[in-house]
Order: structure tokens, then sequence, then C-alpha cells
């Protein structure tokens, strides 16, 4: 059976998992998480995976910062970047800029990518966000920005003055790319077909757990939308940790899957950020 054969017929994520196709999924090369990847048509590369800072994020809070505080998650970031990790994902409501600009302290500026997201909805909300953010971060400028967790599948037309000021920053280059995370089926399918969107953050595994619908109505989606040119980052990898066992198959999904450019994950430790150094080769390549 082809890889694209198998993708079509898209089984429910119980039954995926339980006879999961690695030979369909497997790369041909190892994959690292230090890899360099375009992100789709924005001009950014970046390495495959981000550390992401948001476990359990809410609040202003996250496992990270309520663990690490601001020296451990800093410390955990450069450590990630020492090892070719440069893409840092964070957000305002994770609690987690102040953690990325004492990182940024002894890291070059122009050697990270950061990804942060605004729950704002309105013009004049985002540009106080833009302001507040460049100081929280230690940034004169960002590399990408999301309108975060949106459920409402009108959000293009009801968070047009959010829009309109990304897109401001955009064109005075204060941003290189904006898009948005969506946490509903309604928003994600009019992501893949809104012109404005740049970059999608998008939760997708095998088992379909803490997804936006099953993983085959999601799989449809996401095609579409790489099709009208959005790039695409994966999140909820392993299932908000509900996967935690099936850590290999959910990293040759993600892979495996040509639609989504790189991939989040919520990294709170060493032991962590060594286990995904390690796995994520051996899981790429696994038939």
């Amino acid at each position: 059976m082809k890889r694209r054969n198998f993708i079509r017929q898209g089984l429910a994520g119980a039954a995926l998992l339980s006879a999961f196709p690695y030979e369909l999924l497997a790369a041909q090369k190892k994959l690292y998480p230090y890899d360099r990847v375009n992100l789709g048509n924005t001009g950014i590369t970046m390495s495959r995976m981000a550390m992401g800072t948001g476990t359990n994020g809410f609040g202003g809070s996250s496992n990270q910062t309520r663990t690490l505080g601001i020296k451990g998650v800093s410390d955990l970031l450069r450590a990630g970047f020492d090892e070719g990790i440069n893409f840092w994902d964070t957000a305002d409501q994770y609690g987690s800029h102040p953690h990325v600009k004492e990182a940024l302290k002894k890291v070059d500026r122009d050697q990270v990518v950061i990804l942060t997201k605004t729950n704002s909805k309105t013009y004049k909300d985002v540009k106080k966000d833009l302001e507040r953010f460049k100081g929280e971060l230690g940034t004169d400028h960002f590399d990408i920005i999301l309108l975060h967790a949106v459920t409402d599948p009108d959000w293009n037309t009801n968070m047009k003055g959010a829009m309109e000021a990304l897109s401001e920053a955009k064109e005075e280059g204060l941003i290189r790319a904006h898009g948005i995370s969506c946490h509903s089926l309604g928003a994600l399918q009019t992501a893949a077909d809104e012109p404005w969107v740049d970059v999608d953050l998008a939760r997708y595994n095998p088992g379909g757990v803490a997804m936006d619908a099953d993983v085959e109505t999601v799989r449809k989606v996401l095609t579409r939308m790489k099709e009208n040119g959005k790039a695409i980052i994966g999140m909820k990898v392993y299932g908000a940790g509900r996967l935690i066992d099936k850590k290999d198959e959910c990293l040759e999904f993600h892979t495996g899957a040509k639609f989504i450019d790189n991939f989040t994950l919520g990294i709170e430790n060493y032991e962590q950020l060594k286990d995904i150094q390690k796995r994520l080769p051996e899981a790429s390549v696994r038939g």
C-alpha cells in the first residue's frame, strides 16, 4: 500500500495506534530536532522542532515557568540552542516572555526564531500587546505572532481589527509572519482558506487526542490549508501528554505528514530534551 493511499483512507485514532503503519510513514533518512527547515512560504528558516514553554499554559504561567523559574527556563532554552534548536515557542498566556528575554541575553537575537501569541481581539489591544511584548521579550522585532487559541469560526470577521494590527506590523517590519492558533474545527476550517493566514499552529497526533476533530477530518483540512500556501506548525504531538507511551508513533506520525513544516514540543527539563534528541532520529525512520 502506498503512503498516499493509506493517508487517504484515514483510520480512527484508536485503530491507527493499534496497528501503526511505521513502514508507510517512515522517512528515508533520519530526522533531527535541529534540522533546518523552511517554514512554508514565509521565508523563515528554523529548526525542525521548537522548544515549547507553555505546557499546561494558562493564566500567565505554565509548567515550565512554575517549576523552573526565569533562570531555569532560560538555561533550558539555551541548552536547546547549543544543540541547534533555534526555534522558541512562547505566548502571553504562558507568562514565559521574561524567561525568553533572559535567554536572549546570551544568544544572538538574529540566530533565534521567536514565536509568540496574543489573546487580544481588537486593533487597539493588539497594538498595545506588541509594544508590551517588545519590553517583556527584550527585542525590537518578532518573527511570528499568532492570534491565540481561537475558537470562533467567524474569527476572520469578528477579529478584523486584530488582523489589521498584525498586518500593519508586518508591513512595518516589526514581524515577519502572522497567523493563528486554532482550537475548534470551525476556526481551523476558516484558517485553511483565509488569505491573511501565513502560519497556522495546529493540533495533530495519531490518537486524535486534544484535537479540533477526528484525525481524518483534521488531515483533510490541513491538506487543504497547505495547498492554499499556508505554513503549518504541529502541536499537541503527544496528545497533551496522554499519548506519552506512544512517543515514537506520535513523532513518526508528525514527521510523516507532508503538510506539517515543523512542530513544537513542550520541554520541561533536560531529560526530556535529551530524550527527543535521541528518540526523533530513530522514530522517524522506523519501518
